[in-house]
Parts: C-alpha cells; structure tokens; sequence
C-alpha cells in the first residue's frame, strides 16, 4: 500500500493563537536573513565602504562646485545600485542554494507568500540602503565644506526619489534574475553580463541602436541620477523594467510555484 501524503497535512507554521504567521513577520525574517550568510553580511560591509567610498573620491577629485550633498549623494547611488541586487539574488536562491527549501515550504507551505516576503525585504533593503546613502552624503558634504568645497545643502526631491526608485528597480532586477535561475552563481554572472553584453551590441550595431535607447537599462536608468526626468526617460525606465524585470520575475515565480523540492 502506498501513502499519499497530502500538503494541507504539512505542519506549517502558526502563532500561539492558531493563526499562520503573518506576512510581516515572513519579512522581517527574510530581512534577518539577508545579513545571516557570510556571504550575505560582507556584502552589506562592502557596500557600506563603497559608498563611503565615493564621499572620499568625491572630496579629493571633484570640483569645489561638485562638492554639495546633491552631488554627494548622486555618486553614492552607484556602487549600491551594482552590488545591492546581488544581494536579492542571494535571498531568492537561498533556499535551492543552501537546501532549505523542505524546510521553509514546509513551514510555510504557500509558497507565494515566501516570494512576496523576499520582495518586500528587497524593497525595504533598498529604501533603508538609499536613506543610509543620504547619511553618507550628508557627512561627505559637510567635511567638504570644511575643506573649501561648495558645501551646499539644496538638493532637488526628485532626485531622492528617482535614487530611491532605482535602488528598489535594481534589487528587484537581482531578485527576477535569482527567481529565474534559482542558482546563485549563474544568476550572478548573468545579471551582470547580460545587461554589459546588450548595451555593447546596441552601442555597435546600427540596426539596434534604437531599440537599445529603450531596452538597454542601464542607459535608460542613467537619467535616474540627474533630478528632473522628463515623461519620455520615465517611459524609457518602464520598458526596460518591463523586459528585464517584470518578464524575469514571473517567469521566475511560476519557476519556484511549480519547482519539486528534492
């Protein structure tokens, strides 16, 4: 006779009251588990040192004009808008990386909800990455008035919420990509190769340059940094999220909803 074990018999987790545990708290532990791993924290580290980074190279080399918490924090978004997303690839292939995934979908067998907790964690890693960004700018701009820059403390809104939004588009990127793959190393490589590869082919081949103004999302995000974009660079950022976000992260839901656990 062969059993038949049924998933609505899985154990799952559950709060004293009776009740599944909640979606906020599922977040609150993928955001613990962002900085859990090894691999995780450091890069948490690195990215901290990177963008302080930046506020010294800004100090040192800019011009005395540059030297303004506008400027400041415009080049902080850069290293966290590289090395943050490999971050959300690591959160959403942790489970096939580091074999939890019985453990975790059998804890909290809709997988849905894990996947859209990981989204939130990226979500809010992102903000909190971009807030920590202003506080590095901030310090940056004022050693440099210190020392002769400009020092000028007028920055435009909208270039803190474009650098929020592209922080959030970018983690969200690593995570479709992770989502897709379900393999840290390859998701990786890909994410950063595959984005480098199709804007040195639309740079060089004339018959796609113009699809590469749309759909290459690291020139369409570049206007992200400058404060003011205009409704056609916002259309731009929207198709190719639409290519290289959106499409990836579906796919790559209906991937991890339908994957075997082994």
């Amino acid at each position: 006779m062969t059993a038949v074990l049924q998933e609505d018999t899985l154990p799952s987790v559950r709060t004293p009251s009776g009740r599944a545990v909640g979606l906020g708290r599922l977040t609150l532990v993928e955001l613990r588990k962002l900085a859990d791993t090894r691999a995780g924290l450091w890069l948490l580290i690195i990215i901290a040192l990177a963008t302080a980074g930046t506020s010294a190279i800004q100090i040192g080399w800019a011009d005395d004009a540059d030297q303004n918490l506008a400027g400041f924090f415009g080049f902080a978004l850069l290293p966290s808008a590289i090395l943050l997303p490999v971050l959300g690839i690591l959160s959403m292939t942790a489970e096939w990386s580091q074999r939890t995934a019985l453990t975790t979908f059998t804890l909290v067998p809709a997988r849905e909800r894990v996947i859209v907790a990981k989204l939130l964690a990226g979500t809010l890693i992102a903000i909190a990455s971009t807030v920590a960004m202003m506080v590095i700018a901030a310090a940056g701009n004022l050693l440099a008035g210190a020392l002769g820059g400009d020092g000028g403390w007028d920055i435009p809104g909208s270039l803190i919420w474009q650098g929020m939004a592209m922080q959030i588009l970018f983690v969200l990127m690593g995570m479709a990509f992770g989502a897709l793959l379900l393999n840290s190393p390859l998701a990786i490589v890909l994410y950063l190769a595959l984005p480098m590869v199709w804007g040195i082919l639309g740079s060089t081949i004339s018959a796609l340059r113009d699809a590469s103004g749309w759909l290459d999302i690291n020139t369409t995000t570049a206007a992200m940094t400058e404060a003011g974009m205009t409704g056609g660079e916002w259309a731009r950022v929207g198709v190719s999220a639409a290519v290289w976000v959106l499409l990836p992260l579906m796919i790559g839901i209906v991937r991890v909803l339908r994957r075997e656990i082994s």
